[in-house]
């Protein structure tokens, strides 16, 4: 597999390496040992898979301290995948990073903690894929609002289908402060 280096220090675009031939493909999706490796060494608790319809945006979401990594992927259709860094004090703080994450290119991208995520579906179908490092908890649920002018998101989309919940969440300046920068 290779591991890319992406503009947010510790959000890493993976492409696994894949064997085709006459018959269809396969490929190792997770392994630990080979994650570990190269840094990523989450003990990934949970998986959840969702479906959605061209038009979707989810997000941007994250969960309050311990928070959740991530490691997501799309098994059907294409998907405009973001993630901001919410850290306060991080050199990265409030800016983010646009990944296409398709069924095609079978490209994943690890997320850590400190970072709000999100999506939305170019295709006209999307099943999304994502492992979390930590269980799901409702009252730790936190967002941003995806179109924060503050954050200038180049969506592909401009008329978003949206969640009740993600039409209310705050601007990443109105937000808790929950998640703080600490050099490595």
């Amino acid at each position: 597999m290779q591991v890319i280096e992406t503009k947010l220090p510790g959000v890493l675009i993976i492409e696994p390496r894949v064997f085709e031939d006459r018959r269809g493909f396969f490929y190792e999706s997770y392994n630990y040992r080979e994650y570990a490796q190269r840094g990523i060494r989450d003990v990934f608790v949970q998986d959840n898979h969702s479906r959605s319809v061209k038009g979707v945006l989810r997000g941007l979401h994250y969960q309050a301290p311990p928070g959740q990594a991530k490691l997501v992927r799309v098994v059907v259709g294409e998907v405009f995948d973001v993630v901001v860094d919410i850290r306060w004090g991080s050199p990265t703080y409030g800016q983010w990073l646009g990944v296409w994450l398709s069924a095609e290119n079978r490209r994943q991208l690890y997320i850590p903690v400190g970072f709000a995520h999100g999506f939305c579906v170019t295709s006209e179908v999307a099943e999304f894929l994502y492992k979390v490092s930590n269980y799901y908890s409702p009252p730790d649920e936190r967002g941003i609002a995806w179109d924060d002018p503050d954050l200038g998101i180049e969506w592909p989309i401009t008329e978003p289908i949206l969640s009740d919940r993600d039409q209310h969440h705050p601007r990443l300046k109105d937000a808790p402060r929950e998640f703080f920068y600490a050099e490595e």
